[in-house]
């Protein structure tokens, strides 16, 4: 498995040149790998695009558009753009256009037109459908799965052939996955014209609110936001010790708030940053892995979370808000724990940060470009204030386009070219229709599966399964969902990976008392891990192409650096004032607090480095169980675990201590 990761990143040519990063984003994530249409067909996906953001526009700010018709709609210009900009294959030429693919565009987009043409008559002969009725039914969902096997990958085009499958075989099937058998027309109708289907809560979730948030992360990154949250962040930590590294890790948590993939966070900034970190003396599997790890931990980085926080508010029936307060806590833990490591290698390696004329200085680079944040702090403001996420998007979209022609009549005042026009509006809307395409597919799979769990009553039986393999133990039980969610979220988008490891394993926790928000954050952590976790990880895979260096190596690298996405999920689990619920402020503060200590004592045993020493295997094991204690959420733990630390934490300085007075 090794040597063919290493062939694969041998075959691509891992410089940091734009074009060759482009060819590196087209290899590993298959969103990036859309034609660029020249000459005529480049207009026609351009209106398409326009149309679409217009039609979701409208649809959002009038609210005359019935639900059905809006996701219907929705779908169909998905289907439309998904064949017009995603050839058969990766390998497949960009330049050109085949005719089926234009026919399975035109033949996708016109089986969701037909709900809309014929929704009243649908609905007046629901549950009585015609022969053509399911002809299209089949038709619209074979073409949904090859635009999946397009652009999402096999995985969930898999799973959710499998459960169709088992809504016609269920029936001859012995013990608790046995249902009672259905037809055909029931199984097609259930799944396409059933808002419990493909239309489900997924997609309505998709064509609202979700749409808006991609429309604006296509308009902050039109901004330059990425390139100023990497000053900001060098401007801050560029300068300490093994800077560089310290800088990719604060600015993949801050592009996750912009950026909905974990390999284009690592390619996006990973190509300024992985350069820097060699320069400075990190290996290349550290500093493709430290990489990986942190814009891995984008997509659990509150607000937007790739979009997953949306979904997780729509399927737990919650407001956006308490997603957002919920993923704070451990957000704040993952990233420590990264941060901590990355200090000990470079004090360990004595690594130095960069020069500090080579910096940009904060209060000039803030005052300059600090109105870049208005947007963000919009959104959060109008979140924090009760408003809905709709709202709350329409408000960054319109805060975005002020700021933009501001900067152009300051451009033009000055006798510069403008920065923003009309021009960069299009581009966002055609960046905004491409990149909903994935997560509308996504969306659409996940319906397949939760219609079909909710047709078979699978779901339960799922639950009860792995609650029985675990013979009704939590800690058993919550073991075997890490287990799956990992493999289950291995090369899925964000998107995916949460409708697949929520539906599939989340309901196996909540059948043991666990909070449904605490199951689902524990099934979507461990789903998106899978992005560094062996043998896929194409997090890890697309930093080491970066950095030159060894896949493998560089996964398990990633994977020591991501040890708190392993550990965290199981402490608010157990706790879960971790995630701001039912917990007062002290109490947050004081479990904050020991958890960051127990962090470093983990960073401590894996780095094998503390304070001046390198440690050996037992004090390694010691700093281990008492970080472990330290973030168990039990009183008596803490006292015995911060003992442990502080015992080993002073031995280590007066070693240290001891070594200088010899030296002198």
């Amino acid at each position: 498995m090794a040597d063919d990761m290493d062939n694969k990143v041998d075959s691509i040519l891992p410089t940091t040149n734009e074009e060759e990063i482009k060819q590196l984003m087209r290899e590993l994530d298959r969103e990036q790998a859309y034609r660029e249409h020249t000459c005529w067909r480049q207009y026609i996906t351009v209106v398409i695009s326009v149309v679409f953001v217009m039609f979701q526009l409208y649809a959002t700010l009038t609210g005359h558009i019935t639900a059905q018709i809006l996701r219907a709609t929705h779908l169909a210009f998905v289907q439309l753009l998904a064949f017009l900009l995603f050839p058969a294959s990766k390998r497949m030429r960009k330049d050109t256009l085949p005719w089926y693919d234009v026919v399975l565009a035109v033949i996708g987009a016109s089986c969701w037109m037909y709900i809309v043409i014929n929704f009243d008559t649908l609905v007046r002969r629901s549950g009585n459908n015609t022969a053509l009725d399911v002809i299209i039914g089949i038709v619209g969902i074979i073409i949904l799965f090859e635009s999946c096997r397009r652009i999402v990958g096999l995985p969930i085009m898999i799973i959710a052939g499998c459960f169709v499958f088992y809504a016609f075989v269920g029936k001859y099937l012995p013990g608790f996955m046995h249902h009672r058998g259905y037809s055909l027309q029931r199984v097609v109708c259930h799944l396409f014209y059933n808002t419990e289907g493909i239309m489900g809560t997924p997609i309505g979730a998709c064509s609202t609110f979700i749409f808006l948030f991609i429309l604006f992360g296509a308009l902050l990154e039109k901004t330059g936001i990425g390139q100023f949250f990497i000053d900001v962040c060098n401007s801050i930590a560029g300068g300490a010790s093994g800077g560089p590294a310290k800088v990719a890790v604060l600015s993949s948590a801050l592009l996750g708030t912009v950026s909905g993939s974990s390999v284009s966070n690592t390619v996006g900034s990973g190509s300024f940053t992985i350069p820097m970190m060699k320069r400075l003396g990190y290996k290349g599997e550290f500093a493709g892995a430290v990489e990986a790890a942190a814009s891995t931990g984008g997509q659990l980085m509150p607000p937007i979370m790739g979009a997953a926080a949306f979904l997780m508010a729509e399927s737990l029936g919650m407001p956006y808000i308490t997603i957002v307060k919920a993923a704070i806590i451990p957000a704040i833990l993952y990233f420590t724990g990264i941060f901590i490591t990355v200090h000990l290698e470079a004090k360990k390696l004595n690594l130095k940060g960069l020069p500090k004329d080579q910096l940009p200085k904060f209060m000039p680079l803030f005052l300059s470009k600090g109105f870049m944040m208005l947007p963000l702090l919009v959104i959060i403001y109008f979140l924090c204030a009760g408003k809905t996420a709709v709202f709350a998007a329409l408000m960054g979209i319109v805060s975005c386009l002020i700021i933009g022609f501001a900067v152009s009549l300051i451009d033009l005042a000055h006798g510069r070219r403008p920065t923003f026009n009309v021009k960069d509006i299009v581009d966002v809307m055609c960046a905004a229709s491409r990149n909903i395409i994935s997560v509308a597919i996504a969306c659409g799979m996940a319906g397949i599966i939760i219609g079909t769990v909710t047709l078979t009553g699978l779901g339960l039986k799922m639950g009860a399964g792995l609650v029985t393999l675990a013979h009704g133990q939590l800690f058993l039980t919550l073991i075997f969902t890490m287990i799956a969610s990992i493999i289950l979220g291995m090369g899925a988008p964000t998107t995916a990976n949460y409708l697949i490891t929520s539906t599939i394993t989340a309901g196996a926790i909540i059948q043991l008392n666990v909070l449904p928000l605490a199951a689902h954050m524990f099934a979507f952590y461990f789903g998106i891990i899978a992005d560094v976790t062996p043998p896929v990880a194409l997090a890890a895979l697309a930093g080491a192409a970066i950095a030159k260096a060894k896949p493998m190596r560089t996964a398990v690298n990633a994977t020591k650096l991501a040890i708190g996405a392993f550990i965290i999920p199981y402490m608010f689990v157990f706790n879960s004032q971790m995630l701001m619920i039912d917990a007062n402020a002290l109490q947050l503060i004081y479990i904050l607090i020991t958890a960051l200590i127990g962090m470093f004592g983990i960073s401590v045993a894996l780095e094998g480095y503390g304070f001046g020493f390198t440690s050996n295997i037992f004090e390694r094991i010691l700093f281990a169980a008492g970080g472990l204690l330290c973030v168990i959420p039990e009183g008596i733990t803490d006292i015995v675990g911060l003992s442990m630390l502080a015992v080993l934490c002073a031995f280590q300085i007066i070693r240290r201590k001891m070594r200088k007075s010899i030296a002198n």
